[in-house]
């Protein structure tokens, strides 16, 4: 009992989809990056809620 050989529609949908998953990682990455920059940052205070009085 032999196995069947990928059809190459497959093939061209796995490397569809390989395409799709790695665009979206460097969206994340991108994001993530930018978030840790914008935290890390000097100007980055986290707003007081403490009452003054």
């Amino acid at each position: 009992m032999s196995l069947k050989p990928t059809h190459e529609l497959h093939r061209r949908r796995f490397s569809r989809n390989l395409g799709v998953a790695l665009v979206l990682a460097a969206l994340i990455a991108v994001i993530f990056g930018l978030t840790v920059v914008k935290v890390t940052s000097n100007g980055f205070q986290f707003p007081n809620t403490e009452e003054q009085g």
